[in-house]
């Protein structure tokens, strides 16, 4: 055997060790995938994720209105290169360099928690859009977006509890309830007055001081006062606002009589603003795939992931363009009474 033969089959081994740390090094990226895809019309649990109490609700048909979701790595997960390389090759996934995605240092807790919050916002704003395109008084109110564990108010405040008054003062802006709270002297209780599930209840809590001012330990943001109570029973593990156009279409779907779907299957995504405006989400192109592969025959697309959505492999689905929730809705149901109909369409913006 010759030293060049022996110094190959040395080297051999060290090649393969080379190759396989390159393949599971970790790298700055975030994998996109298909996720699932869920019925908002439908169950979760055993109850119904639309929930109306104190009005009139209509469960007509066997048509879906079906929310779509994307597999996105976590902040603190390790991306390899063959992982890299798969959504590259891939025309269903996504790769997206890290900060495009995430800011740096952020934790899978902290995008967790940002991600219940979104959720609250848009399931709070998609019920505003959906009463008021029904004809219904909403009002915009104080509320709670999040508690944190281990705070003064975990436990005693809850999320979507809306503000009345704290020790008396009417609350009618975030900085209302903050001053009231900085106000508070050491070791005193504030008298929270809120609204909760349609009830009025009084809370106490004790501040505790945080870098030297008090706090109570919840995030704030605008919500509602709503003339009845609407809930929408979701997998806590989903967050993000990206499903308040469906959430919305499911409200008004459940309290009109009729199958808006026509009983058949729509999909789509899109965030909600209270003015029923659809904003632009991430990862169209899985959103897409996730809907044909549900079966669904229509997918609305916030005008401004248009361009990405016409490059996903949505074989016969149509992509509607949905400017409005109350176009979606136009659109759905001229489709379902004509499926041939000419519908706002994503080519229409190319």
């Amino acid at each position: 055997m010759t030293q060049r033969t022996i110094a190959a089959l040395l080297a051999v081994p060290l090649v393969v060790a080379l190759l396989v740390a390159a393949g599971t090094q970790p790298l700055p990226y975030v994998t996109y995938e298909p996720g699932l895809t869920v019925d908002v019309l439908g169950e979760s649990d055993g109850g119904e994720i639309v929930e109306v109490d104190g009005e009139q609700t209509y469960r007509d048909g066997d048509g879906q209105l079906r929310m779509t979701t994307v597999f996105v790595s976590r902040p603190d997960a390790d991306v390899s290169l063959l992982e890299v390389m798969k959504g590259w090759l891939s025309d269903e996934d996504a790769v997206y360099p890290y900060d495009a995605v995430y800011e740096e240092g952020t934790t899978d807790e902290e995008n967790e928690t940002e991600g219940a919050v979104d959720m609250v916002t848009s399931q709070d704003a998609a019920t505003a859009v959906a009463l008021t395109e029904l004809g219904y008084d909403v009002e915009p109110a104080v509320e709670v977006l999040y508690v944190t564990e281990d705070t003064p108010a975990d436990g005693r405040l809850q999320a979507r509890d809306v503000f009345l008054s704290a020790n008396g003062t009417p609350i009618e802006e975030p900085q209302d309830l903050v001053d009231v709270v900085q106000a508070t002297e050491p070791g005193e209780p504030v008298t929270f007055r809120v609204l909760r599930k349609g009830e009025e209840r009084t809370v106490e809590v004790v501040p505790e001081e945080v870098d030297g001012s008090p706090q109570v330990g919840v995030r704030l943001g605008t919500g509602f006062t709503f003339p009845f109570d609407v809930s929408v029973n979701i997998d806590p593990n989903i967050g993000g606002p990206s499903a308040g156009l469906m959430f919305s279409l499911a409200i008004y779907d459940t309290l009109t009589e009729g199958s808006l779907t026509g009983g058949e299957v729509v999909a789509g995504t899109g965030t909600i603003d209270p003015e029923g405006n659809v904003g632009p989400i991430g990862g169209i192109q899985q959103k897409v795939v996730g809907a044909r592969d549900a079966g669904a025959q229509l997918f609305l697309v916030p005008p401004d992931n248009c361009a990405d959505a016409l490059g996903a492999p949505n074989e016969d689905m149509r992509l509607v363009r949905a400017e409005t929730m109350h176009d979606a809705v136009e659109a759905i149901q001229d489709w379902v009474e004509d499926p041939d109909a000419k519908l706002p369409s994503c080519e229409d913006v190319k």
